[in-house]
């Protein structure tokens, strides 16, 4: 009997707390296992971007997830008894979606004060995907020298940069091109967007 695959999503703080909501509906649709994580700061983009009343955040993330099935766990930020804190747990791997230039500086310092950023960590050690979707612009030299050094200990870094060629009509549209290009990392199954030459 095959295993249900299990992932983590973080989300952060920059602009573009859509993109790991969608993120996490769509790999909860593909019947994965997915553990939730989100910053303080992410929490303040729901709010803004979003409009969602985050006074009860577990009932803030019900709402969202609740139509795609049973298959997340919510975790705060300082739940280190978290199964994703260790690295016997068997996480098949984790997105960061939006990562900010934040949380992506401690990841390339190997810093992890956090939930999130330790279980970043643990992908990183024992050479499981990680993948950034980085959402910022202008970026400058430090940005670009923390993303190459993430690179080269294997994080895959998946700007949040829509594609136009499938002539996109919505918002939602520009958003899924996007999130399908970073599910394809971890090969997760989806019908987000028209593929090039189909």
């Amino acid at each position: 009997m095959n295993r249900q695959p299990i992932y983590t999503v973080g989300i952060t703080g920059a602009s573009g707390a859509t993109y790991g909501v969608r993120i996490i509906q769509s790999m909860l649709e593909a019947n994965h296992r997915v553990h939730v994580v989100i910053s303080e700061a992410g929490w303040q983009v729901f709010e803004q971007e979003l409009a969602l009343d985050t006074t009860d955040r577990n009932l803030c993330l019900q709402s969202l997830f609740s139509d795609y099935g049973e298959g997340w766990s919510y975790h705060t930020l300082q739940d280190f008894s978290a199964p994703i804190a260790s690295g016997s747990y068997k996480n098949d791997g984790m997105i960061i979606a939006p990562c900010s230039m934040g949380t992506l500086s401690k990841l390339a310092q190997g810093t992890s004060s956090n939930l999130l950023e330790r279980t970043a960590d643990v992908m990183l050690k024992e050479k499981r995907p990680l993948i950034i979707v980085p959402r910022e612009t202008p970026l400058n030299e430090i940005h670009l020298e923390n993303m190459a050094k993430l690179s080269r200990v294997g994080a895959q870094v998946v700007p949040a940069m829509p594609g136009f060629y499938q002539r996109p009509e919505t918002l939602d549209d520009l958003v899924d091109f996007v999130v399908g290009k970073v599910l394809d990392q971890l090969n997760v199954n989806h019908h987000l967007f028209k593929r090039w030459g189909d």
